[in-house]
């Protein structure tokens, strides 16, 4: 009866089949962790609940995955200066080039973008610097004419004096650099867009900083590796690290890293570590001086079962998935992990090629077994 309901709710001998092999991925996973059990229980999580979860599924299948070397590093700060382009007044900031993006080469004095103060509600402030500056200009004038016939006393005209060169300091200031569309902002020193720190038509305020500019466009990933894991570093080829500040994680692979040189020797004789360097684009958020967990990549290994770290939950110690048996029955499954690369793990027990695990979404199917979980036992 058991086979049966199982054979129609996932249509038939497909349902059969991916059945077939849970319960072997499951014996294997049960065995691994002591389980005394034989036969788990389907979860029903309709299609309806897999859109409202962002559910995803992947087809497992054997591919090459590296050897990896876990870790820990830091980003060295480049040899180059940066500099930072800050908002010489308020308004809405434009770029020069609609399309500029990060990594784009930038000169001395060459424009980056432009602000526009006609359309605040406050009105224009180089406006109203322009009128401060003419009307203290014009009281100082008249106070020159009348302090000689000490109609205007001495200190006064002091006072009339020092409104004005204050004015006509913040005018001057303001009206550097302005156009017809309104102020410009050009590249202190020449180098490589590093980071753009303000959308295009967003509002900024005077001093906001706007864009990143570094002379070096190559940073430098250092990472430290235990002597025990000297042999293997004539095959380390790249690395993925995570700073400690995101959860993001970079691949040198993916910033046209390479490595650069890894020592023969520990670089401190306290320490016994041994370092590892890798040369990267100087893009994005990647802050130099910042630490960083780092996977180094050995040589690859053939046919090996590796899953989104994302597709793990993880119970008293213990790790599961979520395998899709049909279109809306899931099974929990337990599984041996082995080798992490930061993104996705080795499955050792509890996991065959062809079938399917949910790689996003695995909390919420959790949550749903409490409740809709559907018994595959023995009727006896």
């Amino acid at each position: 009866v058991c086979a049966a309901l199982i054979f129609a709710a996932c249509g038939g001998k497909q349902g059969n089949h991916a059945h077939e092999h849970s319960h072997e991925a499951h014996a294997h996973a049960e065995e691994a962790h002591g389980h005394d059990h034989a036969h788990g229980e389907g979860i029903a999580f309709t299609k309806q609940q897999a859109a409202a979860a962002g559910l995803k599924v992947e087809t497992v299948a054997k591919a090459p995955f590296s050897g990896v070397i876990k870790t820990a590093g830091h980003i060295q700060a480049p040899k180059g200066n940066e500099a930072v382009v800050v908002a010489t007044s308020a308004g809405v900031l434009y770029y020069t080039d609609p399309s500029i993006a990060e990594g784009v080469a930038a000169g001395t004095g060459k424009a980056l973008a432009g602000i526009s103060a006609k359309k605040l509600q406050d009105g224009d402030p180089l406006l109203k610097a322009k009128l401060a500056y003419e009307t203290a200009l014009a009281e100082y004038e008249r106070a020159q004419r009348l302090v000689d016939d000490k109609i205007v006393s001495a200190k006064e005209f002091e006072q009339i004096r020092l409104r004005y060169e204050t004015a006509k300091t913040t005018y001057e200031g303001q009206a550097q650099g302005m156009t017809e569309k309104g102020a410009s902002l050009t590249s202190p020193i020449s180098g490589y867009l590093k980071q753009l720190l303000v959308p295009n038509g967003a509002y900024v305020e005077v001093g906001q900083p706007v864009a990143v500019i570094t002379q070096t466009r190559r940073l430098q990933l250092k990472a430290e590796v235990s002597e025990r894991d000297y042999a293997l570093l004539s095959k380390v080829s790249a690395a993925n690290f995570r700073p400690a500040y995101t959860d993001r994680l970079y691949k040198t692979s993916e910033l046209n890293g390479r490595l650069v040189a890894y020592g023969k020797v520990a670089a401190d004789e306290a320490s016994h570590y041994i370092p590892v360097t890798f040369e990267f684009d100087n893009v994005g958020d990647i802050i130099a001086g910042s630490y960083a967990e780092v996977y180094l990549l050995t040589s690859p290994e053939e046919g090996v079962i590796a899953i989104p770290i994302s597709a793990l939950t993880e119970e008293q110690g213990l790790y599961y998935i979520y395998v899709q048996l049909c279109e809306e029955e899931y099974e929990k499954r337990g599984v041996t992990l082995g080798r992490r690369d930061g993104e996705r793990v080795e499955i050792l027990h509890g996991l065959h090629g062809g079938e399917r695990v949910v790689t996003q979404g695995a909390y919420q199917v959790k949550l749903a077994s409490v409740t809709t979980a559907i018994p595959h036992g023995h009727s006896h």
